[in-house]
């Protein structure tokens, strides 16, 4: 299983005319933000990092995503041959403005043909999400012109393949004013399957009859099954929590809910002026995203223990099952 890596390859620059300034973020805001996924990668242990951090307030985000082939755990002691972005199942969260431009570098560093597809971006497919071979690597641009959660993948054919063997992301493009709520806490959940089989050596590997019947072995969020039911993920009382949900399939549908709780708003497909209000589940379907706000506010969804699941239940039995920590609850008894 992967470790996170030393955070060292976020770079910010000012334009100052024809000159690069290096500055301090602390100083200045820079107009200029440049990550490498090769370097900073999302740390996975003990869960994959679901929490998120507001955007930086640069206005052009440039991002390095190299492309590997790990060994990955999708269950508690299944190891499986996982295609990755940066490193990790799924890749890491890209989060930026409307308006924002945004400059994809993506270079492949394994051993077999591979592309990249932004569901976010208003760009002819044929001059930005083609295969690059290994080795190579290909640069395009495009500005963030749509607010929402939205799903990064490979598009390389077969497309069910890349995707199943790990190959997907979230980017989050935050509305330019804002999503009309103050939220406490930010999470994102990416559900999606896996059709694993045992291989001689013990390392799962794909199987595609099962993938083509939809038979998923383990239907996950972010990455590895009932992970966030055995490392909950943790808010104050009174909090106000925005979950953005993305769902990278290949081809199950997501049915959002959380137990004792109710969604104030739904804004599907991530989209502010499509809000939705009072909502006890909403479905995403597979290469969709939405924002779900709930608040656990004392008298009502307060201290206590709250399950997010699928409501497909016989997906979540295979993994699609976290829980939310509200307060300091005592956890005896509660059923998983």
């Amino acid at each position: 299983m992967l470790n996170g890596r030393v955070a060292g390859g976020i770079t910010m620059v000012a334009l100052a005319g024809t000159a690069a300034v290096v500055l301090s973020a602390a100083r200045v805001a820079p107009a200029v933000e440049r990550i490498d996924f090769g370097e900073v990668a999302t740390p996975v242990e003990p869960t994959y990092r679901a929490e998120v951090e507001p955007a930086s307030k640069a206005r052009v985000r440039e991002f390095r995503i190299p492309v590997t082939h790990e060994a990955i755990e999708i269950a508690a002691g299944v190891e499986y041959e996982g295609w990755t972005f940066g490193g990790t199942v799924p890749g890491p969260v890209i989060r930026v403005r409307e308006g924002d431009l945004v400059k994809v570098t993506l270079v492949n560093e394994s051993d077999t043909p591979h592309s990249i597809d932004f569901h976010s971006a208003r760009i002819p497919m044929d001059k930005a999400f083609g295969t690059i071979m290994p080795g190579e690597e290909m640069e395009f641009e495009f500005e963030a012109r749509d607010p929402g959660a939205y799903l990064i993948h490979c598009g390389t054919p077969p497309v069910l393949m890349h995707i199943m063997q790990g190959m997907y992301m979230a980017i989050i493009v935050d509305p330019r004013g804002g999503w009309g709520t103050k939220a406490d806490r930010e999470f994102v959940l990416v559900q999606s399957e896996f059709y694993a089989k045992p291989g001689a050596d013990g390392m799962h590997g794909p199987d595609w009859g099962a993938a083509l019947s939809k038979n998923a072995s383990h239907v996950v969020f972010n990455g590895r099954a009932f992970q966030y039911r055995d490392e909950p993920l943790s808010v104050n009382v009174g909090d106000r929590v925005r979950m953005f949900v993305v769902n990278a399939g290949p081809s199950i549908p997501s049915d959002f809910h959380v137990v004792g709780a109710i969604f104030d708003r739904v804004y599907p497909d991530g989209n502010p002026r499509n809000a939705l209000e009072k909502v006890q589940t909403y479905t995403v379907p597979a290469g969709g995203g939405a924002v779900f706000e709930t608040v656990f506010e004392e008298g009502a969804s307060g201290e206590g223990v709250y399950a997010f699941v699928t409501h497909a239940f016989a997906d979540a039995t295979k993994g699609a099952v976290g829980l939310i920590r509200v307060g300091h609850p005592v956890m005896a008894g509660v059923t998983h």
